[in-house]
């Protein structure tokens, strides 16, 4: 996870933020005008987490301020240790919600998994604050796949939680699909993506 303004590898270790957890002092500034891109798998080193960084570049060039969350630094047990009886318990995912219920608009990159989206953002999802920690956020659905899909389900499906949550989402979903066959040298190659992936970015900006 990172402030848009430093230019960090795409590789990191897992908990990137680990002392931002540690230190309430070293907390983000999550703004009003601060768009919150979600990496929305915990899969290590993923693609989706170069999509989303990809898509923070895009973001910086029509000067948007945005933050990186990456789901691959949530603590290994929070379906047990933060969530139910455990809710707030657990400091190191309390930091993750604090910064998405801080969040006014949010982008989530959302791979397909098995025709879906994956379990841990559901699981994600379900440890915010019930029944306000989403209500009325602003979102952006970014859907990627290796298929010719670009993770279409996976957004309907996403989508559906979210109006259940009283979230607000953008009607324009962008899918990438066959994403490996025009990611190359750290960009989407690929012309129309480029021009969706911008015109969303405003979008979300606006919203």
């Amino acid at each position: 996870m990172q402030k848009h303004r430093s230019r960090l590898p795409v590789e990191l270790p897992r908990f990137v933020a680990s002392t931002a957890r540690m230190n309430p002092v070293a907390s983000p500034a999550i703004t009003d005008d601060t768009i919150v891109v979600i990496v929305g798998t915990n899969r290590r080193n993923s693609l989706t987490r170069q999509i989303a960084h990809y898509y923070q570049q895009i973001l910086d060039k029509h000067q948007a301020d945005s933050y990186l969350l990456d789901l691959s630094g949530l603590p290994a047990d929070f379906t047990v240790s933060a969530l139910y009886e455990n809710t707030g318990k657990n400091p190191e995912f309390n930091h993750y919600k604090d910064i998405v219920e801080r969040a006014r608009k949010m982008v989530f990159i959302v791979p397909e998994y098995n025709n879906s989206y994956p379990g841990v953002l559901k699981a994600f999802i379900d440890g915010m604050s019930y029944p306000s920690g989403l209500s009325n956020k602003k979102i952006a659905l970014v859907g990627l796949s290796a298929g010719h899909q670009g993770g279409a389900l996976a957004l309907s499906h996403l989508n559906d939680i979210f109006s259940y949550l009283g979230s607000n989402t953008l009607a324009l979903r962008v899918k990438l699909a066959q994403i490996k066959t025009y990611w190359k040298e750290g960009c989407i190659q690929h012309e129309l993506y480029n021009e969706l992936l911008h015109q969303q970015a405003r979008q979300i900006m606006a919203f």
